[in-house]
Parts: C-alpha cells; structure tokens; sequence
C-alpha cells in the first residue's frame, strides 16, 4: 500500500501499532509507519475503479 499523504510504501497486511484514538483493537485503519496517516483499507473494487478512471482519462488526454 502506498501511503496517501506522504507516498511511503508499505504493507498493509502488518499493522504496526494499535490506533490510540480508537477504544480496543478492533480498529480497521491502516497507519502509515514513515508519517503515521490513518487510513480505512480499500476495498479490491474501490482500487479497480480508480485504476480504470486513472486509464480513461490518459486515453482521453492522448
């Protein structure tokens, strides 16, 4: 996963604290280990349809 506020990239699957906002450790945010942005995993749907309008609108510039 890169991190989307400071590009680090990471694997997700390996959670390296627990989130210190959030009572318990059922919290479902990633943290980016370089600058500690909190983020909700994306679902393999939400990536594919940014790849696809990442494609579109390069074939749409060309």
């Amino acid at each position: 996963m890169q991190c989307k506020l400071c590009g680090c990239i990471f694997d997700e699957t390996k959670k390296p604290e627990t989130c210190k906002h959030c009572i318990g450790s059922s919290c479902n945010k990633i943290k980016c280990p370089n600058c500690g942005y909190e983020v909700l995993p994306e679902f393999k749907i939400e990536s594919k349809l940014v790849n696809f309008l990442k494609r579109r609108i390069k074939s749409e510039n060309k």
